[in-house]
């Protein structure tokens, strides 16, 4: 694919990978459309963007995990722009905790089914929502493309991440699936899985925390946001990556 002038959508594009991905592509002179919660959260990721380079910016405000939302916003952007090359599943979230903690033999603490649907509804559902809505406009467009799902190590299962491991395993599978099944559409799909990334979130840890992190990570660093931006760059110009995972980790595995 050819970056120059495509059509973009990114979710969750307000801040952390979502915003450096907006911002890398930018430089390749994309259309971005970026999605989350509420627009206003986006201009700052809208003027980054058009300062890198892009030669369009448009925000929408849409709760991903929202059939009616998701389906409206496609439509709109597929009618601003009149294409869609290029869809980034980013949006997500976390609600930690252990399935079940004892103590004594007393019950302490359980995830509850509220934490569970939550992680679910955003991570899960709305990455099949997106994708499903998107390839629709791309198809009736007649636009070939890709499509990217935001995966994450702990799909191999990472204690204390019942619901966001099953979510990010579900999206790697997903893309897999959109892979054979878009193929004859002309649409590739393909998943990235991070390992511990110094986002915003990641950086307001203590000092002593985020060294204990990096410790266990083979490379003795945390990854960079645009480390992950590069490889959504490399997956969507490189038109023989379609159903394949790549890990971005520093060689940390779960």
């Amino acid at each position: 694919m050819d970056l120059k002038g495509s059509v973009i959508v990114i979710t969750g594009a307000s801040r952390g990978l979502g915003a450096a991905m907006a911002e890398r592509l930018a430089t390749k002179q994309c259309r971005l459309a970026l999605i989350d919660l509420d627009a206003d959260s986006l201009q700052a990721s809208k003027t980054a963007c058009l300062a890198a380079g892009a030669e369009r910016v448009e925000v929408y405000a849409a709760n991903v995990s929202k059939q009616d939302d998701v389906v409206k916003t496609m439509q709109k952007i597929a009618a601003d722009f009149g294409a869609i090359h290029g869809l980034i599943n980013n949006a997500g979230i976390t609600r930690d905790g252990l399935t079940l903690k004892y103590k004594d033999g007393a019950l302490v603490s359980e995830m509850t089914l509220d934490q569970w649907q939550a992680v679910i509804d955003v991570n899960l559902t709305g990455v099949f929502l997106c994708g499903r809505e998107a390839a629709k406009q791309m198809i009736a467009l007649d636009c070939r493309g890709c499509i990217i799902n935001i995966s994450s190590i702990s799909r191999h299962g990472n204690m204390g991440q019942a619901n966001y491991s099953a979510t990010k395993a579900g999206v790697q599978a997903l893309a897999v699936v959109w892979a054979k099944e878009f193929a004859r559409y002309g649409i590739r799909a393909a998943a990235i899985a991070p390992g511990f990334i110094a986002t915003e979130m990641v950086m307001s840890m203590k000092p002593e925390a985020r060294e204990k992190i990096a410790a266990t990570i083979p490379a003795k660093r945390l990854g960079e946001p645009n480390e992950i931006a590069k490889t959504v760059e490399f997956i969507f110009e490189n038109d023989y990556v379609s159903g394949r995972c790549i890990d971005v980790d520093g060689a940390l595995r779960l």
